[in-house]
């Protein structure tokens, strides 16, 4: 079973979706942030010491379908946190030179949707149920740099995918959680 949570940042989509596997007997947690400076690594610092002792964590962004398999226990839940935060590391890492506004963004979208359709398939042909974080990014006003329009439209793209997938989608608004599919 696919379920995705959506929602702004500091909505509380990460307590929802914690709440969802909250009765599982374990709980595999995939983190797809990545440390680049202190904040990060206190943010990180901070999430981790957040989880459960019994959770295991994997910290990945990529070759997801290592850990999401058909030999994973269906006794154990999985929570992928978080999307966005992938998507944004795919682009980075796929993105040729250091001016992202010489990227080429089809080519790039194409390589995040690969992405994502393998993590669909592994979702999928898990026996074990599976909650995907995002966030939902096209709320706000038109980006001003082009790096920010394409990875909103990319973003939004994404998520509009992964809410076709998925069997049940919750939209998190100020802490509370309103189930839309």
């Amino acid at each position: 079973m696919l379920t995705l949570v959506t929602g702004g940042a500091r909505s509380g989509k990460s307590r929802h979706a914690e709440s969802l596997v909250a009765n599982a007997k374990t709980v595999l947690y995939i983190a797809t942030s990545q440390i680049f400076d202190d904040e990060m690594a206190a943010r990180i610092e901070h999430h981790r010491a957040g989880r459960p002792q019994h959770w295991r964590t994997e910290e990945r962004w990529q070759q997801l379908s290592a850990v999401i398999t058909p030999h994973n226990d269906p006794d154990e839940a999985i929570v992928l946190e978080c999307i966005t935060t992938l998507v944004t590391n795919l682009l980075f890492a796929s993105g040729v030179g250091d001016d992202p506004d010489k990227w080429d963004y089809a080519a790039l979208e194409a390589q995040v949707q690969q992405e994502i359709e393998q993590l669909i398939a592994a979702c999928a042909a898990c026996p074990s149920p599976v909650v995907l974080v995002t966030n939902e990014v096209g709320m706000g006003i038109v980006p001003e740099n082009r790096l920010a329009r394409h990875f909103r439209d990319i973003a939004g793209r994404v998520n509009q995918r992964l809410a076709q997938a998925a069997d049940h989608v919750w939209l998190v608004v100020s802490g509370i959680g309103v189930k839309i599919k």
